[in-house]
């Protein structure tokens, strides 16, 4: 019946039904990234000393808040806007505070809004994996202003080079799939920079290099889960739809990650007196998805057997070369994430492969494959992208945070004459108001007393003798 007629033009085509399909995908792994942004605090909290626990779990809910007005106002074009002039190397104001991102697009086509909102999770996982560099150190006001404008000139114009299709390293042939350049080796590198300038830790600068244990072991397990379980989301939605080769990514993502647990957890059980490490195991799973992002959708399911395995072993060997130098990069940010992003960055130029990338047809780019393929320039351009970008992080992370430091009411550490308390107590009490256990503290020169209870003030009390600043394993 005329009546009953619905226009051409308003009729879903089986391309609207897909894109719908694809959208629903990319809005729920998005979900799956946000959880890793806790879960990164639980573990940073999990490994930190007791004191320094609970600014740890702030800084992460703060990365939420800070990027997520960051990308808001300028982050997501700075990074995708649809041009970049032709210079390769930042995008234009083109989507600044939201603006066109609800123009109609071609039928059949990503909304625009799912992508703010899924690359925005990739900033936030960035930004707070970074923030590990602190180590329990660093004043909390001057990080928030820190991380708003590293995610502005670090973040933001690598992500630029490397997944804009004007970026000047996507133009080379650069291959990176979920983030090896943009997110791991950018923050690794960040937070090695940041830990140097912060300097040593209360108890190592008089004395040899120590290995602490983490306070809470249950954390740390809690926030690797987090992470893993959220990384299905970061690997597997980055192909933009629920096809094949999606799930191909999750099947290496996963692999890679066992081989990096399995290859750590046996090389701490012969270094460490034959004992079964379940910290060890958490970072070398860490260490495998780390390495397996930036080549999930292009490499063979054999070939992330290799690339965590080769993780493992090097993660697990820059912690060692660490300690002997004296870094104290006391999270292993920069040992997991910015060796494990260049292992992962490297390898794919070796094992990347067309078949795996065309499974994900119509919806991936063509390439040309790695060594396995004979495309043997495929490896220069990987090496250029991780001198590149490692580079940049390390330079502009240098120079923002000295540059802070100089500012009023800004230094990175607190002042001299109230570091005997930050030491004591930690940032749990200096910078916040609670202890790691949710009860509020009154500050009283350099010691603390809690409000609650006569008990909890007696502990409050035996607090200010410090605790045991490591344990040599």
């Amino acid at each position: 019946m005329p009546g009953n007629q619905v226009d051409a033009d308003e009729a879903l085509t089986v391309a609207d039904v897909v894109a719908l399909a694809n959208a629903a995908w990319m809005g729920a792994c998005a979900v799956l990234i946000w959880m890793m942004v806790p879960g990164a605090g639980l573990l940073y909290a999990g490994l930190s000393r007791r004191r320094h626990a609970l600014a740890m779990l702030w800084a992460s809910i703060m990365a939420m808040t800070v990027v997520s007005l960051q990308w808001f106002a300028w982050g997501y074009t700075l990074a995708f806007s649809p041009t970049t002039r032709g210079r390769g190397f930042l995008g234009t104001m083109y989507y600044a505070g939201m603006d066109h991102v609800l123009d109609r697009t071609e039928r059949g086509s990503l909304p625009k809004a799912v992508d703010v909102l899924f690359q925005g999770m990739f900033a936030m996982v960035s930004a707070v994996l970074m923030i590990g560099g602190s180590g329990g150190q660093a004043r909390l006001l001057p990080m928030l202003i820190f991380l708003f404008w590293w995610v502005t000139l670090v973040y933001c114009p690598v992500a630029c080079w490397t997944w804009n299709a004007d970026g000047w390293l996507a133009r080379m042939g650069v291959l990176d799939y979920a983030g090896g350049g943009p997110v791991h080796i950018t923050s690794g590198h960040a937070a090695l920079v940041y830990s140097m300038i912060l300097g040593s830790r209360r108890g190592r600068r008089a004395g040899r290099p120590r290995r602490y244990r983490p306070h809470s072991v249950t954390m740390v397990v809690l926030g690797t889960v987090f992470l893993w379980f959220g990384w299905f989301g970061f690997n597997g939605g980055t192909t933009g739809s629920p096809t094949a080769r999606a799930f191909y990514v999750c099947v290496s993502s996963n692999l890679s990650a066992a081989c990096g647990a399995i290859v750590w957890l046996f090389l701490d059980y012969f270094r460490y007196g034959k004992k079964w490490t379940v910290v060890g195991m958490c970072s070398g799973a860490i260490g495998g998805l780390v390495a397996i992002t930036p080549a999930a959708g292009y490499v063979p399911a054999w070939a992330s057997v290799v690339i965590g395995a080769s993780a493992g072993f090097s993660c697990n060997f820059a912690v060692a070369i660490k300690v002997v130098l004296g870094i104290d990069d006391g999270l292993d940010v920069y040992a997991i994430h910015g060796i494990g992003g260049a292992i992962g960055s490297a390898m794919t130029g070796l094992f990347a492969c067309k078949y795996v990338n065309d499974a994900g047809v119509p919806y991936v780019q063509p390439i040309k494959g790695g060594w396995l393929e004979h495309n043997w320039m495929q490896l220069g351009y990987q090496v250029v992208a991780i001198l590149s970008i490692s580079a940049w992080s390390s330079v502009v992370t240098g120079l923002l945070l000295l540059l802070l430091d100089r500012i009023p009411y800004l230094r990175l550490r607190p002042a001299a004459g109230e570091q005997e308390e930050a030491d004591v107590h930690g940032l749990n009490l200096f910078d916040n108001d609670a202890d790691a256990r949710g009860r509020a503290v009154e500050k009283i020169g350099v010691t603390s007393r809690t409000t609650s209870t006569p008990r909890d003030q007696e502990a409050a009390k035996r607090r200010v003798t410090p605790e045991p600043d490591a344990v040599v394993s």
